[in-house]
């Protein structure tokens, strides 16, 4: 039965999407993410879901719970770029001086629509950044975001709608930091990410503008056992569909996949050896993309043009065996 329900964690309002096989619990009030993917028929979290206790560690760090969305994602050098004749400088929250993961964090999101309707349920909230001022004095082009969360039978779909409000164009990146669980067992696990190449990081994990072979990591293009591995990795997607499967060995699939062009970048990331979880990020752009030597089709930095929309779409469907 498809249907919208209300709950709360550590006080604040929660959002649940139910369909016959998935739950999927929102949580406007503090940065709109996505805490809790129940599968109902394999009886498992299918996301890392902060517990009551780790209120003091998701307000700190609310981008390692659930999927939390990047913008922009990945670091940026000293926090500094311009684009446009207009200088950006975000706060410098890295053991470097850099800055990582974006300005969304904690925003409290309005909740502007929902319905159930065809066994889809639906959940529409939005949010205005010219009404956060430690949003607007680090990039000070407003803009209005809108996030839709679908979910029908076993598929959850996000959608971002991005507009510019301002009468000069902007930069903007996107991404998230999805945590799926592997229980454990990354000997039951394989992933497979379609990959072209590695973006070599310098010692404060910032790109340098050039690439690397795959050579081991080009198992990732067939299906790689996460045994062993230990992922803090940015990929290069080239002409591939931007589409990731994690796969059980009993046959249990996760597919994740975003919408073209605008995905161009996958980050893996195991916190360590890969154990209970692995993230699974999806980019447009790259990492510090504003002060890289390329091109805007090579980094993915999306050129928000006033009161023209940008749609992006993540797609997660979970198969049972």
């Amino acid at each position: 039965m498809h249907q919208i329900t209300r709950g709360q964690w550590n006080g604040y309002e929660t959002l649940i999407l139910h369909s016959d096989t998935l739950e999927a619990t929102l949580l406007p009030a503090l940065g709109c993410n996505v805490i809790r993917l129940w599968d109902k028929k394999a009886e498992r979290d299918v996301l890392r879901t902060p517990a009551e206790s780790d209120l003091d560690y998701y307000m700190t760090k609310p981008y390692h719970f659930g999927i939390p969305m990047l913008m922009p994602p990945g670091r940026i050098r000293r926090g500094l770029f311009s684009y446009a004749g207009v200088d950006y400088q975000f706060d410098q929250n890295t053991a470097n001086d850099n800055h990582i993961h974006g300005l969304h964090r904690l925003q409290a999101w309005t909740v502007a629509n929902e319905s159930v309707q065809d066994e889809i349920c639906s959940v529409t909230c939005t949010l205005l950044t010219a009404e956060d001022n430690n949003w607007t004095r680090q990039y000070p082009t407003p803009l209005e975001l809108a996030m839709t969360l679908e979910l029908s039978q076993g598929k959850l779909t996000q959608k971002l709608v991005i507009q510019n409000l301002s009468d000069t164009n902007a930069p903007f990146g996107f991404g998230t930091h999805t945590w799926f669980n592997i229980d454990g067992e990354p000997d039951r696990w394989n992933l497979k990410v379609p990959v072209t190449g590695i973006y070599e990081l310098d010692e404060e994990l910032i790109m340098t503008g050039r690439t690397e072979p795959l050579q081991a990591f080009d198992a990732l293009n067939h299906g790689l056992k996460l045994t062993g591995t230990n992922f803090d990795t940015v990929f290069s997607i080239g002409e591939h569909k931007p589409e990731a499967w994690l796969t059980r060995d009993d046959g249990y699939r996760i597919r994740y996949a975003g919408n073209e062009p605008f995905f161009k970048h996958w980050v893996l990331y195991t916190r360590g050896e890969a154990d209970e979880i692995i993230c699974i990020e999806p980019y447009t752009w790259l990492p510090d993309a504003p002060n890289l030597p390329f091109d805007q089709e090579t980094t993915g930095l999306i050129e928000l043009k006033p009161n023209e929309p940008v749609e992006l779409i993540l797609d997660l469907d979970i198969i049972n065996p």
